[in-house]
């Protein structure tokens, strides 16, 4: 694996730059999301701010400090997520509730090991598959939702004593099965769950955000098929096009490892395609176990401060099909920002305060996104040294 430039990218110095990027973007969206506010109307006479319409247009902006000033008997209080936070009864409720939160986090990573362990024919250990999963998430956390962390994960693999091409396949195929999930989803939940409800007409941007919804279906669809046919109908297609593509000067010096890389894509993907039908039905069992616990965390986190019925909970997992879109197209490292705002709009029917869901958005982060990036701070350079 001479000359890969992920090796020079993930060795010496360089390694900090994306760890203390990781680290530093965590602390600044929590402490951007806890001093969040929000004005709220008590009564004539019963708050500490009255709202004074400072830009004159006529509307109450209950987010804009701006349009508030402090008084004695005003008709609005001040509410930031952590006065939110230190107003909830933490009751053996709550703290059951987020525990399950974990539990599902736990779920999620354990499946994404089982279903590893699968496609590798068990050649990476309980403990080594571990150690890919949670530098394959740090990855992620740290790429934009549009990129991902697959090329990291196909070093790490390699690292592993995986061939590159092999390594390669298998993500191809991780990436298959994860589409192909939200593909059969999708169906399944519009025929429970009336779509009315998932854009309701009278949220702002409803027909934005269906547009986007479907838009990112139907690629999602077509990127699938794409990979199917690279599996199973033409395995030889990467190796036509790493050939075509290492044909230009400035790559040539590499064209004889990008060959053999395609050489080891199209064995493994014959492999695969050989494969029984119990091989793929455990591989993708364990990819909707994965799924299924990721969108359970925020279910769990809901239920630990409202109520929720069946159909609720139903409805919520539509909801996140919705909110998961937004976060894989995202611009930012590991969606960071958009992902808070998209949870706070699109889970605005399950409660009254706009600040009680900022502080369940903070705390959905806190469970699922920021601790990969310490995680993986703290396991990279280790790994890397090894």
């Amino acid at each position: 694996m001479e000359n890969n430039p992920l090796e020079k990218t993930l060795s010496g110095w360089r390694i900090s730059i994306p760890i203390v990027l990781g680290l530093t973007i965590a602390t600044l969206m929590i402490f951007r999301s806890v001093r969040q506010t929000t004005f709220i109307a008590v009564g004539e006479g019963l708050g500490t701010y009255q709202w004074v319409d400072s830009n004159k247009n006529g509307i109450i902006d209950i987010h804009s400090p701006n349009e508030f000033i402090k008084t004695s008997k005003g008709d609005f209080e001040i509410e930031t997520v952590s006065s939110v936070i230190r107003s909830l009864d933490f009751g053996y409720n709550v703290w059951g509730w987020l525990f399950v939160a974990i539990l599902f986090m736990v779920g999620r990573d354990f499946f994404y090991m089982v279903r590893i362990r699968i496609l590798t024919k068990n050649d990476l250990t309980w403990k080594r598959s571990m150690v890919v999963i949670l530098l394959w998430e740090f990855a992620s956390a740290l790429t934009p939702g549009v990129v991902g962390g697959a090329a990291v994960a196909m070093f790490i693999l390699n690292r592993e004593k995986i061939a590159l091409g092999r390594s390669t396949a298998i993500v191809v195929v991780t990436a298959f099965l994860d589409n192909l999930f939200y593909l059969i989803l999708i169906p399944i939940l519009f025929l429970i769950i009336d779509q009315s409800l998932l854009f309701p007409e009278s949220v702002p941007g409803s027909n934005g955000v269906q547009i986007i919804f479907w838009t990112g279906f139907v690629t999602i669809f077509v990127v699938c098929s794409v990979l199917f046919a690279s599996i199973f109908l033409v395995p030889n297609l990467a190796k036509i096009i790493l050939g075509f593509i290492f044909r230009f000067p400035l790559l040539k010096r590499w064209r004889e490892k990008a060959i053999q890389t395609g050489e080891e894509i199209f064995t493994t993907s014959a492999e695969l395609k050989g494969e029984s039908l119990s091989f793929w039905v455990k591989a993708f069992l364990s990819t909707f176990g994965s799924w299924i616990c990721r969108y359970l965390v925020v279910n769990a986190i809901l239920q630990a401060f409202i109520h929720l019925s069946l159909t609720q909970h139903f409805l919520l997992l539509g909801k996140q099909l919705v909110l998961w879109l937004f976060m894989l197209v995202s611009p930012t490292p590991g969606a960071s920002g958009v992902a808070e705002f998209a949870f706070g709009e699109l889970l605005s029917s399950f409660a009254t305060s706009s600040m009680l869901l900022v502080a369940m958005a903070v705390i959905w982060r806190l469970i699922s996104y920021f601790p990969y990036l310490f995680i993986g701070a703290f396991l990279l350079p280790r790994w890397l040294r090894k």
